[in-house]
């Protein structure tokens, strides 16, 4: 029982990292086209994030991975500009993005560009007689963070769109441009 909520604790605290918040600008951003109506889909689209965050970490204990760590911590501020960018995009293009499985396709991708990140250090924490559990409860702190992350950027932006009543192009384009402009400045400060 310690192991399991010691990793499931990790993991939480992993995403909510006021030290690291690559986790949460790429979760704010992929959140951000969404109303309650569709929270199921999102909810699949945050658990394809965690499925490939979590292949990353299985591949790089049992595989021994060998990524420049570099070109991943690059590569992981180039992913939430390329999600907050979306945001940018006229609403036809952001709304015909949501239905087909390109996102979805990418939101796994960048999953295990966030996972490889993390994958030496997670590495060295595993115990040995209890990988698998590790593993598992990592991921479910991950899940629910994000999960409550989601829940966060539900509620803020069901309360921005009805109570002011800006539109949900101007608040995509504000929080898309405010998260684009923060992995730009992410991204030079790795280069």
């Amino acid at each position: 029982m310690d192991t399991l909520w010691f990793y499931f604790d990790l993991g939480f605290w992993h995403v909510i990292d006021w030290e690291g918040l690559d986790h949460l600008y790429f979760i704010v951003s992929l959140a951000m086209p969404f109303g309650f109506k569709e929270s199921r889909k999102l909810l699949l689209w945050v658990t394809l994030f965690t499925l490939g965050h979590t292949l990353s970490l299985v591949g790089n204990f049992y595989g021994d991975f060998s990524f420049s760590s570099y070109w991943i911590e690059l590569l992981i501020p180039i992913t939430i500009a390329i999600s907050a960018a979306s945001l940018l995009l006229p609403q036809k293009l952001n709304g015909a993005s949501k239905k087909g499985l390109f996102f979805p396709i990418v939101t796994l991708v960048f999953g295990i560009v966030h996972g490889l990140g993390f994958g030496r250090y997670f590495s060295m924490l595993i115990p040995e007689d209890a990988v698998g559990l590790s593993l598992f409860s990592f991921a479910l702190g991950v899940e629910f963070a994000q999960a409550v992350i989601v829940i966060g950027v539900l509620c803020l932006s069901f309360l921005v769109l009805k109570i002011p009543k800006i539109s949900k192009t101007l608040w995509e384009i504000a929080v898309g441009s405010f998260i684009f402009i923060l992995a730009i400045a992410m991204i030079f400060e790795r280069i």
